[in-house]
């Protein structure tokens, strides 16, 4: 069985991957952060080159902006907002309430970037 089938997918549809090989540390030391970036492998094996992309000073970068990216944003709405779960049955009724939620959080957020 081949390792991360999704990775070959993307090589394979053109597509550059940024997903995670593994856990990563949280802090790395400041000689590993402004450390120079390592030489590419000689590989065409797309996980490999994807790894090394993960490690070099850019794709740290690249994969540090899914940090301010919507997931934040799921997060309040669930816990400081309290929407976990769907009230209503039906795809339409369920893209109402969540429209509703949504729109719930811009008000909101527009409320306070106006206060500011």
């Amino acid at each position: 069985m081949q390792r991360f089938p999704n990775v070959k997918a993307c090589a394979d549809g053109e597509i550059t991957p940024w997903i995670a090989a593994q856990r990563e540390r949280h802090h790395l030391d400041i000689f590993e952060r402004f450390a120079p970036d390592t030489p590419p492998p000689d590989t065409d094996d797309p996980v490999t080159c994807m790894t090394h992309r993960m490690t070099t000073q850019a794709g740290r970068a690249v994969y540090a902006l899914r940090k301010q990216t919507v997931e934040p944003v799921f997060g309040i709405i669930k816990h400081v907002m309290g929407f976990r779960r769907f009230s209503l049955r039906g795809f339409d009724k369920v893209v109402g309430e969540w429209t509703l939620a949504t729109l719930a959080w811009n008000v909101k957020r527009m409320n306070i970037l106006r206060m500011a």
